[in-house]
């Protein structure tokens, strides 16, 4: 029963202070709404702890960190615990092991790192309250836990990304040698995703309208760029910006909208040197900031963060490309979209 229940998708409506709940059809995409949540604070960012059973959630305007209890069986949210931030995450994710949360801050120019508790919860005071510089817009550890980036965009920051060691026994962040990796294009590295299976990184790049794909060396942690592709189509000119970015779970293919040109740029990657090829790109909702596919690789769902409706495609399997599905009416100012299989 559980099997033909379909997806949980998640949606942070920081404007609402709520987080939707939503059941995605697994075979055909369709999206109905179960629940709504009510956040007092402007909930953002969220992750979901490796093991699933517990959806962690930034508070920007509360300046708090919030972890749920997951219903394995309807996906229903319960409060377990908030904790003080000493600023405005911007983006918030797990480490491997789901031990600690892991957290960046724009405006406070910080990365941090909280423990978790046997509850599930993030704790306080953090492992990590660590000034990194302004424009800090994500963090993750790889594959191997033992490595966390920090992008920071350019023009508001310092253009680069901080390369940190990360130890998994105690959360702590260590500098690696260089402490950074600074590209000489005015890029403005802002998101990014590690490919599944090849030692490859992917960042979105806010400034330049592009992807660059950098070589993660396995030994030291630090990032070496092979290529940088445009997200947009040649000859546009008009004002434009980059934000999330997100892969295929079968690593075949690669996507990050465009806030200006309002579309959704998909890449196939080749298995073997991670270079990316452009094939094409989409419309979608004015304003694509938070977007995502289902675990199963098989739908992408967009939040217009002017329009607050969300917009459904297909993939192709053999392509990676996008066919326009259906189109919801969702809520004000869609902060993050998060799926996940409970079945």
């Amino acid at each position: 029963m559980r099997q033909n229940a379909g997806f949980h998708m998640y949606v942070s409506y920081q404007d609402d202070d709520t987080v939707s709940i939503y059941r995605v059809d697994r075979g055909s995409g369709e999206v109905a709404l179960q629940e709504e949540v009510a956040m007092v604070g402007g909930p953002g960012p969220m992750a979901l702890s490796p093991d699933r059973q517990v959806l962690h959630i930034g508070l920007r305007g509360g300046q708090q960190l919030s972890s749920y209890r997951v219903d394995q069986s309807t996906g229903g949210l319960s409060h377990i615990r908030a904790v003080p931030l000493q600023g405005e995450p911007v983006y918030v994710s797990t480490d491997r092991t789901g031990r600690f949360v892991l957290s960046a801050y724009y405006y406070q120019s910080t990365a941090a790192v909280h423990a978790v508790a046997s509850d599930g919860a993030a704790t306080i005071p953090p492992v990590e309250w660590r000034m990194t510089a302004h424009g800090a817009h994500a963090i993750q550890t790889d594959r191997s836990n033992r490595f966390a980036f920090v992008p920071h965009i350019a023009n508001r920051g310092p253009n680069a990304i901080f390369q940190f060691q990360f130890d998994e026994r105690s959360g702590r962040l260590t500098p690696s040698a260089p402490d950074r990796h600074s590209p000489t294009e005015y890029l403005g590295p802002r998101a990014f995703v590690f490919h599944p299976t090849l030692s490859t990184v992917y960042f979105s790049d806010e400034q330049n309208g592009s992807v660059t794909g950098y070589t993660l060396d396995p030994s030291a942690g630090t990032l070496t760029p092979f290529q940088t592709i445009s997200t947009l189509p040649a000859g546009y000119s008009e004002p434009n910006t980059c934000s999330q970015i997100h892969m295929a779970p079968s690593g075949k293919f690669l996507y990050a909208p465009n806030r200006g040109h309002n579309s959704v740029a998909s890449f196939t990657i080749n298995p073997v040197s991670g270079r990316l090829t452009a094939t094409g790109r989409v419309a979608t909702e004015p304003v694509p900031r938070a977007f995502n596919l289902d675990p199963s690789g098989n739908f992408l769902f967009v939040g217009g963060l002017d329009s607050g409706r969300l917009a459904a495609y297909r993939i192709a399997q053999d392509t990676g490309q996008l066919t326009p599905l259906e189109t919801y009416e969702g809520g004000n100012r869609p902060m993050w979209v998060l799926l996940t299989d409970l079945s």
